[in-house]
């Protein structure tokens, strides 16, 4: 049975060919496109790219696209939650002007054999723990920046790790887009907005903060002569204390390149993934704050 097609409050594009032909009008005129790629289940996070792209930019564009190629074996792909009704009325009030919804025959056609890898920042903390996982993001960017050519990407900084490879992409294929970081964005009591919060159980959101308050409290510890992985230790088991069941890493980076830090230096950035059940979190902050 044909499900009945749903009427949205704004324009909802499934093809790449749709999208081209709805945005060339703008494009003649010279409008700055803006394009904030989401995997829905939106929240204020990914709301805040969405404002800073309606400030920026004459046209804002969302995709909406949960990409296989980028959960692992036994990871929450078939489970992670989607609603695009709702996701698509968020876009609509917050100044979208075009939804990419392709499905995955649009992005992944019959016959294509081709994967996006970036190397160098790839490897360690999430590539460690997850692997193949980048080579699902950056494929799958790539393919929307092909679909949406936009002037400018927006990337939430909750994704640290990820929002430096994409940057590492553009730069390496030379395309002619930049690429701006969004500060995440937290919950009152420090818990980074995450589609996946909702995954957790009363007693798990109660330790959930505990991530940020223990990356806070090793940016105070660090200083001149200090030992980095005697410091990152000690971040990962205060998360064990805290009720987190296991660590995927706790590091201090440098915040351009990723790599580990060996002293105190400029440029630092905290990064963390842990598990709360079955649930992933991560997060990150610089080890001096912006002013």
């Amino acid at each position: 049975m044909t499900e009945p097609e749903v009427s949205y409050p704004l324009t909802v594009l499934r093809t790449a060919a749709e999208l081209r032909a709805a945005t060339q009008t703008y494009r003649d005129e010279g409008k700055l496109i803006g394009l904030v790629p989401t995997m829905g289940a939106l929240h204020q996070g990914h709301l805040a790219l969405v404002d800073r792209a309606a400030r920026d930019c004459g046209l804002v564009i969302a995709s909406l696209f949960v990409n296989p190629t980028q959960f692992g074996e036994g990871e929450d792909f078939d489970a992670y939650p989607r609603n695009e009704a709702d996701d698509i009325a968020k876009f609509d009030a917050h100044g979208v002007d075009f939804v990419y919804a392709p499905d995955a025959a649009e992005i992944y056609p019959a016959g294509l054999a081709t994967t996006v890898t970036v190397s160098g920042i790839t490897e360690g903390l999430c590539g460690a723990t997850r692997p193949g996982h980048f080579d699902g993001v950056t494929t799958v960017v790539s393919r929307l920046f092909e679909h949406c050519a936009p002037d400018v990407a927006y990337f939430g900084e909750k994704d640290y790790q990820q929002y430096k490879v994409v940057q590492r992409l553009v730069e390496q294929l030379g395309l002619d887009i930049r690429v701006v970081g969004i500060t995440t964005v937290r919950e009152r009591d420090g818990l980074a907005l995450s589609s996946r919060n909702a995954y957790l159980n009363p007693g798990q959101r109660r330790a959930a903060p505990a991530m940020y308050g223990t990356m806070f409290a090793l940016a105070g510890r660090l200083h001149d002569g200090v030992d980095i992985a005697a410091q990152c230790a000690w971040g990962a088991q205060a998360l064990l204390d805290a009720g987190f069941d296991s660590v995927d890493y706790f590091e201090i980076c440098d915040a351009d390149t990723l790599i580990p830090a060996t002293g105190n230096a400029p440029n630092l950035r905290i990064l963390a993934a842990a598990r709360l059940g079955k649930t992933r979190l991560i997060d990150n902050m610089p080890v001096d704050p912006p002013d």
